[in-house]
């Protein structure tokens, strides 16, 4: 630790009920996120495996696996998106309870 740092107190950061709101919506969220994405994800070899739906021609001789793979890219550069914009709204948050914190010590 550099000298004239100031010392944090982690167990008061965490006691503040705004610390634990936000744990509570980013939890949410990212539960959310991670559910939304392993259903999608698992569905793939489910409907292959013990079904025809996605065996069926789409477009031409594409069939829906290819489109559904294709889906699967997309929404994983959405989800990306998402957290990249959900993110930063968490740490405009997080900057706030540091700033709630600084100032209780002061």
């Amino acid at each position: 630790m550099a000298k004239n740092s100031p010392v944090v107190d982690y167990e008061k950061i965490a006691q503040l009920e705004s610390f634990k709101e936000l744990t509570k919506k980013k939890n949410a969220f990212l539960w959310t996120l991670t559910a939304v994405f392993l259903v999608a994800y698992m569905l793939l070899p489910v409907l292959t495996s013990y079904t025809d739906i996605l065996h069926k021609k789409a477009i031409g001789d594409i069939t829906w696996v290819w489109i559904y793979s294709a889906g699967l890219f997309i929404m994983t550069w959405g989800l990306a998106h998402l957290y990249v914009a959900k993110a930063s709204n968490f740490d405009r948050d997080a900057k706030a309870i540091i700033d709630e914190y600084e100032r209780s010590v002061s």
